[in-house]
C-alpha cells in the first residue's frame, strides 16, 4: 500500500489558454458588433 495521499494527476489545466482563446475571438467580434451598430444607426437615422 502506498502512503501518497495526493490526487492522481490529470490532465494540465488549460484554462489559461481558453481564457485567451475567448479573448482573441471575443475581443475582434466585440469590435465588429460595435462598427455594425455604428454603420446601422447612421443608416437608419441619416
Amino acid at each position: 500500500m502506498s502512503s501518497d495521499s495526493s490526487p492522481p494527476s490529470g490532465p494540465p489545466s488549460r484554462r489559461g489558454l481558453i481564457a485567451f482563446a475567448w479573448v482573441w475571438v471575443g475581443v475582434p467580434l466585440a469590435y465588429g458588433v460595435y462598427e455594425l451598430v455604428q454603420k446601422a444607426t447612421q443608416l437608419f437615422t441619416g
